[in-house]
């Protein structure tokens, strides 16, 4: 198959799954595995592409964004939120911090023991139940919305993300099952597991960027702004329609896929020799 036609299915995995809560990282694998698309380099491109889903939150969130941005004259509109200026910053740094120390420190753990079938599969099933046993706990309970978040849930969260460096964990599972638990709605814990997702993934992407260097060939190159420019499109959808979802749906078929999901994935990822 030709490696465009590769570097656009993996840019519409990568874009689809961001920041919905099944596992990019696993479907990004399996597929992986199945067009054949492996190794040091696919690894980096995966994580990568990634570039384009986090730019698509940026542009879909503009004003969030703009919101964090210090200055002396705050708009009306923002005055009864927290997210705004320092004290915004300064939540989104608290949600931040710990994943990416956590992040550092066991990277090549991560790497070299966490990228298996078993392990990813495990991640899968797993988060499904958690999933639900989630939604079960929160029923009927009291919530605050995104513009009231504390810093002890700003925290809670960024604790819970550290979750998401087991592949097939998903980030946005383990920050917005997070959220929840901690006492946000279902729609602003998934707003606040975006907003926390960029800088992470801006460090991640970056330090891949910085490690392959000079060593993308231009044939390289064309085939990260295939899938850097797929991702951001369909980033740009899927996460539209996944707001639009949580104002009628709980996230239990979210949690019930991966469940059925997992031997799947476990069945093509062996048999493909992963």
């Amino acid at each position: 198959m030709d490696n465009r036609v590769i570097a656009v299915i993996m840019g519409v995995v990568e874009g689809f799954t961001e920041f919905i809560p099944v596992s990019s990282t696993g479907h990004l694998i399996l597929f992986g595995q199945l067009l054949g698309f492996v190794g040091e380099k696919a690894t980096s491109f995966e994580i990568v592409i990634q570039l384009g889903a986090i730019l698509s939150v940026v542009a879909l969130y503009h004003e969030r964004f703009s919101a964090l941005i210090p200055r002396k004259t705050v708009f009306s509109h923002a005055r009864r939120s927290v997210l705004v200026g320092w004290s915004g910053l300064l939540r989104i740094g608290i949600a931040t911090l710990p994943v990416l120390g956590v992040g550092f420190l066991g990277r090549h753990v991560i790497k070299e023991r966490l990228f298996t079938p078993f392990t990813v599969t495990c991640a899968l099933a797993v988060g499904g139940v958690a999933i639900l046993l989630a939604e079960r706990f929160v029923a009927g309970r009291r919530t605050n919305s995104l513009d009231t978040v504390t810093f002890k849930q700003a925290l809670g969260v960024g604790i819970f993300q550290i979750l998401s460096l087991w592949p097939g964990t998903s980030r946005s599972a383990a920050t917005i099952v997070g959220g929840m638990l901690l006492g946000l709605d279902r729609k602003s814990a998934a707003e606040f597991s975006f907003l926390v997702a960029v800088p992470v993934m801006l460090v991640a992407t970056g330090y891949e960027l910085v490690k392959m260097g000079a060593q993308l060939s231009d044939a390289e190159v064309d085939l990260l702004l295939y899938g850097f420019i797929v991702s951001f499109v369909v980033a740009m959808i899927s996460v539209k329609v996944f707001i639009q979802l949580l104002n009628k749906w709980t996230l239990v078929p979210f949690a019930w896929y991966r469940i059925l999901a997992a031997p799947v994935f476990y069945f093509l990822t062996r048999t493909t020799g992963f």
